[in-house]
C-alpha cells in the first residue's frame, strides 16, 4: 500500500507547473495534427487505421530530408510518404472496395517492414549527418501554434465552406451526395491523401522536433491514439484538441508519479496503462457513437 498512499500524498505544485504544461503541448501536436487528418478521412465515411503506418513512413522521411536538405525539406519528404502510403490505402479500399480495417492492417504492416528496411540502408550515411535542433520553448509553441491552427482550419472548413459541406454529406448519405452531382469517389480520395499529409506530418514530430533520430517503430501506438482522440472529441477539430491535451496530460501526470511519487510495482504498470485504457474505452464507443457519421466504414458502391 505505500505506492498508493504516496500517490495521495505528492504535492501539487509537483504535479502541474510549466514544463509539463511545455511536455504536455509537445507530446499533443503530433496527435492533434494526425488526429485532424483521420477527421477528414471519417468525415468521408471511411476508417484509415493505416494511420500508424503513415505516421511511422513520415517520421522515417523527416528524419532522412531534415539530415540531407534541412528541416524544411524534411517536413515536405515526411508529408510525400504519408501520401504514398495514403495512394495504396485509396487504391485499395476506392478501387477495390477492400475492407477498411484490413487495408490499415496491411498498410502499418507494409509501413513497419518498408520503414525498417530503409533505415538499416540510410543508417551509415545519416551517421555523417546533423539534424538542426531548435530550442524547446521555440518549438514548444511552434508545434502547438501549428496543430492547433490546423483543428481550427478543418473546423472552419466544415462548417462554412461547400466543400466541407460536399464532404461530410458523403459520410452521412453517400447515395444521396452521389445523387445531387457530388463526386463521391474523387473526394474520398482527396480526404485519404490529407490525411495521409496530415500523418506524414504528425510523424516528421517524432524524428526531427521531440528527438533528432529515427528508430525502428517509434512511433508506438500513437497513430491509434489519435484515431481515439477523434472519438473522444466526437469528430470536431476543436474537439480534438481538448482531448489531445487531456490524453497527453495523463500521459504526464503518470509519468510524474512513477518517477517522483515513490509509486512502484503494480501501480506503476497500472498507470503506463491508464492512457491505452482511455483509448479503448474510446474506442468503445464510451465518447459517444451518436455523432458518428452514418456511412462511416460503410462500402458504396455506385449502381
Amino acid at each position: 500500500m505505500a505506492g498508493p498512499v504516496v500517490f495521495a500524498l505528492m504535492p501539487l505544485p509537483q504535479l502541474f507547473d510549466a514544463n509539463l504544461a511545455r511536455s504536455t503541448l509537445l507530446a499533443a501536436a503530433p496527435l492533434i495534427v494526425a488526429g485532424v487528418g483521420e477527421l477528414g478521412v471519417e468525415r468521408a465515411g471511411m476508417v484509415n487505421i493505416g494511420i500508424e503506418g503513415m505516421m511511422l513512413a513520415g517520421a522515417l522521411g523527416a528524419w532522412i530530408g531534415s539530415g540531407m536538405w534541412g528541416l524544411a525539406a524534411g517536413f515536405g519528404l515526411a508529408m510525400v510518404c504519408g501520401m504514398v502510403l495514403a495512394v495504396v490505402f485509396a487504391v485499395a479500399v476506392l478501387r477495390f472496395h477492400a475492407d477498411q480495417i484490413v487495408t490499415g492492417t496491411g498498410v502499418n504492416l507494409l509501413a513497419l517492414g518498408l520503414t525498417g528496411m530503409a533505415y538499416r540502408w540510410a543508417q551509415e550515411a545519416m551517421s555523417q549527418r546533423v539534424i538542426p535542433a531548435i530550442s524547446q520553448q521555440t518549438l514548444a509553441w511552434a508545434a502547438t501554434a501549428v496543430a492547433v491552427g490546423l483543428a481550427a482550419v478543418i473546423w472552419a472548413f466544415f462548417r462554412y465552406t461547400r466543400a466541407g459541406l460536399e464532404l461530410a454529406a458523403i459520410g452521412e448519405a453517400p447515395e444521396a451526395a452521389d445523387t445531387a452531382g457530388v463526386r463521391v469517389r474523387r473526394r474520398k480520395l482527396y480526404a485519404i491523401l490529407f490525411g495521409g499529409a496530415c500523418a506524414g506530418l504528425a510523424g516528421s514530430y517524432l524524428s526531427t522536433l521531440r528527438v533528432q533520430a529515427f528508430t525502428e517503430n517509434m512511433t508506438q501506438g500513437q497513430g491509434f491514439l489519435a484515431l481515439a482522440i477523434v472519438i473522444f472529441g466526437r469528430w470536431n477539430g476543436f474537439g480534438i484538441v481538448l482531448s489531445a491535451v487531456f490524453f497527453e496530460l495523463v500521459i504526464g501526470i503518470a509519468d510524474r508519479f512513477i518517477m517522483h511519487g515513490g509509486v512502484q510495482g503494480q501501480t506503476t504498470e497500472l498507470l503506463k496503462m491508464l492512457p491505452y485504457l482511455l483509448s479503448l474505452l474510446a474506442l468503445a464507443g464510451v465518447a459517444g457513437r451518436s455523432a458518428a457519421p452514418e456511412g462511416l466504414g460503410k462500402v458504396y458502391l455506385r449502381e
